[in-house]
């Protein structure tokens, strides 16, 4: 089944041409069949490669999937054009009174700073707040989840010594968990991020429950029962070179950085890297919206609101 998202959104071309089924808004229309909507707020600096990597992945299914695009007010982005965000991003106020099955805030390049001193962290309290009620799954990505964390059950984030930066192989730790539902024992993910939760925090809240865990990376993957809150702490959606953009970018800065681990062929950056984990990337994201939006959602979505 297709992804439908908005008329021109520069995605549809990449997505058509790696055969992923793109429907427009205009030929959407037309099915009579009630799509997922999905309401993403992307954070995430390049937000037109943000935008296309998730398309790509929530495309990936059988579902009809109908997805928005919101950003924060009072921030201008640096590296998007303000003629695309005026053409297919909406605001908080736009979507206020609306309801969503599902819910994805991406990460952002502010976790070096307390979470109080993100310019639009009030904003994103409310939105957050906001979804409780008007959202029935909510999918935190990175800082998204750290934030998240922090504002529904007061888990801080700490700095690292260096920056995590690599591909990592982590493990399912809970056993039952549907979310990782047909992984391999073994399965990567790429991370990027100088700061982590950690371990005891989190298993001190008891309505909180660690699905999948790295020895290095740590704490990978975190769900409240039915996933109505889930938390991920690295980059499924990254492309394949992704992190040897964000490396090179920052090697040609000036700033201290090393190479990403696990990630080169024998290390050696100028040996072109090989995408280990596409495949975990796509059922992550099938799994949730079958199993913690699609099955569980009510088809009357305003009902959302009822707690139901």
């Amino acid at each position: 089944m297709p992804i439908k998202i908005p008329n021109g959104l520069p995605a549809a071309a990449v997505l058509r041409e790696e055969n992923i089924f793109v429907m427009d808004s205009d030929r959407a229309t037309s099915q009579d069949i009630r799509p997922l909507r999905i309401l993403l707020l992307n954070l995430m600096p390049m937000k037109i490669t943000t935008e296309t990597q998730l398309a790509r992945l929530l495309g990936n299914t059988p579902l009809q999937i109908e997805t928005e695009l919101i950003a924060v007010s009072g921030h201008v982005p640096k590296n998007t054009s303000r003629e695309h965000m005026l053409a297919f991003y909406r605001s908080f106020a736009d979507v206020r009174d609306e309801y969503y099955d599902g819910l994805i805030i991406t990460g952002a390049p502010v976790e070096q700073l307390p979470f109080e001193s993100v310019d639009y962290w009030d904003e994103l309290c409310e939105i957050m707040e906001w979804s409780k009620t008007h959202v029935y799954s909510t999918f935190h990505i990175c800082w998204g989840a750290q934030a998240g964390l922090y504002y529904h059950y007061g888990i801080p984030k700490y700095d690292l010594e260096e920056k995590l930066f690599g591909v990592f192989p982590h493990r399912v730790t809970h056993k039952g968990s549907i979310l990782f539902r047909g992984f391999d024992d073994v399965f990567q993910v790429p991370h990027s991020r100088h700061t982590t939760v950690k371990r005891e925090d989190i298993a001190a809240v008891p309505e909180l429950k660690i699905l999948a865990e790295s020895e290095e990376a740590g704490v990978y993957a975190v769900s409240t029962d039915g996933g109505r809150q889930v938390f991920v702490t690295g980059h499924a959606e990254y492309d394949t070179l992704t992190l040897h953009e964000e490396y090179i970018r920052d090697k040609t800065a000036g700033l201290k950085i090393k190479k990403p681990l696990h990630y080169y062929p024998d290390d050696d950056e100028n040996a072109p890297p090989p995408c280990k984990w596409r495949s975990c990337a796509n059922l992550l994201f099938a799994n949730w919206l079958n199993y913690f939006v699609y099955q569980l959602t009510p088809y009357h979505i305003s009902l959302i609101g009822e707690g139901k």
